[in-house]
């Protein structure tokens, strides 16, 4: 599915799939089920996102005695991280998880707020703004990117990676680091002076592999399924950042769902969501476990020093993103935060 004929452009590909896919798939009087949700994500099935989409497809065809099947598509099968929201506004899929980071590409700069490092202390203080009214007020601004925004849910904190521990600001420099199509994050690189590299998470342990770049982030679930203990001798338990998804569908396709299938639909998918924070620190402590086990990677843990240090390094990120995100979001923001 990822590799298209020369003389056809993705954007055209695509187009051409949302012709026949925009809405509702109904099959003929003999045929099951009635109606199909296509469901693509970038991760391994072993994930807090892969077990969720899993889940939720077993929700909704109980539920619906399987007149609504979900067809779920991980490890970028269909899309990757460049294109899997494109396709969804364009009507190839029909949801998709993509992390937080992706909302900032396409016109929701509010998004990047959960990139900004060290922010949260714990996810306690993440589902104050996911779970509250300013994750509401968030979701309730995907419309007018013709999405419709259904739910957040958590894949815990981000660990730093590479071929050298990495435990001060100095270890950083020189490193080309992958990273999300993040300028938040992009910039917290270059502030430890590293060099960040925009790579899909498909690619990345590849390109970790071969030397394209030296070393990453990622919570320790995905470090562990993509096998990147592999091609990575060292990891750092920083916390310093959040990775969290929302899940989104297109909205021409959720508004032609009849309102009972939507209700059916939306109540599987919370009950999903809830699974997944429920799961999120498990599979990072049980990877983490693995990952120790394994015994090919070692694993750092920083001191309260090492720890502030950094901090104060990316500290200037904040200031320096802050107009793009927005000063009323970051004051809701801080006001949220400080709420217990």
């Amino acid at each position: 599915m990822r590799s298209l004929p020369d003389a056809v452009s993705r954007r055209t590909w695509l187009a051409a799939l949302a012709g026949v896919a925009a809405l509702p798939r109904r099959a003929g009087a003999a045929a099951t089920p009635e109606i199909t949700l296509r469901f693509s994500h970038v991760v391994a099935e072993e994930t807090p996102k892969g077990l969720a989409a899993n889940r939720f497809k077993v929700l909704v065809e109980q539920r619906s005695g399987s007149r609504i099947g979900v067809q779920v598509f991980p490890n970028a099968q269909l899309y990757g991280d460049h294109d899997e929201m494109q396709a969804l506004q364009l009507g190839a899929v029909d949801l998709v998880a993509p992390s937080l980071s992706k909302f900032g590409r396409i016109g929701l700069p509010e998004f990047e707020l959960f990139d900004l490092p060290f922010l949260f202390d714990d996810l306690a203080a993440v589902r104050r703004i996911t779970l509250g009214p300013l994750g509401q007020k968030l979701l309730q601004g995907l419309p007018r990117q013709g999405l419709v925004g259904l739910g957040f849910f958590d894949n815990g904190f981000k660990q730093m990676s590479a071929n050298r521990p990495l435990r001060e600001p100095g270890d950083f420099v020189g490193l080309r680091m992958r990273v999300q199509a993040s300028r938040v994050i992009a910039a917290q690189m270059r502030a430890l002076g590293a060099r960040p590299v925009t790579l899909p998470f498909s690619e990345t342990r590849r390109a970790l592999a071969t030397g394209v770049v030296d070393g990453t982030e990622n919570p320790v679930s995905n470090f562990w399924t993509q096998a990147m203990h592999e091609v990575q001798s060292d990891m750092s338990l920083t916390n310093h950042g959040y990775l969290g998804y929302a899940v989104v569908s297109n909205q021409r396709f959720w508004q032609h769902l009849r309102p009972d299938d939507r209700t059916l639909i939306n109540q599987a998918l919370q009950e999903a969501l809830t699974f997944a924070n429920q799961i999120a620190d498990t599979q990072n402590d049980h990877a983490l476990q693995a990952l120790r086990q394994a015994g090919s990677t070692h694993i750092h843990s920083l001191t309260s020093g090492q720890r502030t240090r950094l901090r104060q390094a990316v500290q200037p990120v904040q200031r320096q993103l802050a107009s793009r995100i927005g000063s009323d979001w970051m004051r809701d923001l801080q006001q949220a935060l400080r709420k217990t």
